[in-house]
């Protein structure tokens, strides 16, 4: 790989919300983007605004739960050079409200979106990100992932199996110099919350926007070099003070902080 290339990330759910922001992030530093979306509209606005602030990007068509997809769109970005700095899982879908007043079909297309294609894509990327010196691996968690979440179950439940993937994988892929990490967020205004109310976001309230998580991975991914390795990052002070609440309390209390926040 010639050291001259130009870093490249390659970003899923990249027409709106925290993609869009952090394809536009990783753009203005320098970053050739694969910004990626079943939006195609979306898609076009975003390389638009990318060209004209002087960055470089390619998009495509992506349906995250399409193994094939995977394979086509990985091997499109990458036909120069083989390179992959950086994948970026951010797509994800979110239905809120009481377990059981959740029609079945979205229950399984969160699991669908938000796991399958977690899994998807990074088995996809394998291949390249071993052959790319210090590649890493961003996935898009949730502060939802440090106790399950009443009327967010099986959301909730999503990205719970996305943090285990994630800490499998950072241990089983250093072998091959490949980090994986995860953000972890809570709520963010973006039309993902748009019109929900629920228990939580009543007591917690929406208080970070799309740039602020798009500059938290940014951040993430230079920092490489620690003496104790990191692999969860909690997004804004709120995610910040619950996470570090739940490695020193005992789950009962856990489990009544969180349902006095969520009115349970």
């Amino acid at each position: 790989m010639p050291p001259t290339s130009r870093r490249t990330v390659f970003i899923t759910g990249a027409a709106a919300g925290i993609g869009r922001a952090t394809a536009l992030k990783f753009a203005d530093s320098g970053y050739v983007v694969g910004a990626y979306d079943i939006d195609e509209d979306g898609l076009e606005s975003l390389r638009a605004e990318i060209a004209g602030r002087g960055g470089r990007a390619r998009t495509g068509v992506l349906d995250v739960t399409a193994p094939d997809e995977w394979k086509d769109r990985l091997a499109e970005f990458t036909s120069d050079d083989r390179r992959l700095d950086i994948l970026v899982n951010n797509a994800g879908v979110l239905s809120s409200g009481r377990f059981q007043d959740i029609p079945t079909e979205a229950h399984r297309r969160m699991i669908d979106i938000n796991v399958g294609g977690t899994v998807n894509g990074t088995l996809a990327a394998f291949e390249y990100l071993k052959e790319t010196p210090g590649a890493q691996v961003v996935n898009l968690c949730s502060a939802s992932a440090i106790y399950g979440q009443p009327e967010l179950a099986t959301y909730s439940a999503t990205k719970f199996a996305v943090r285990g993937l994630t800490e499998a994988l950072d241990l089983e892929w250093r072998a091959h110099d490949i980090r994986v990490i995860d953000m972890w967020p809570l709520f963010v205004g973006t039309g993902m919350v748009r019109g929900m109310s629920i228990g939580s976001t009543r007591s917690l309230g929406v208080r970070l926007n799309a740039e602020e998580v798009a500059d938290a991975i940014f951040d993430a991914t230079r920092g490489r070099r620690r003496l104790l390795p990191k692999v969860h990052y909690p997004v804004g002070r709120q995610a910040k003070v619950m996470s570090a609440a739940a490695q020193f309390s005992p789950q009962w209390l856990t489990r009544m902080t969180n349902r006095l926040l969520t009115r349970s």
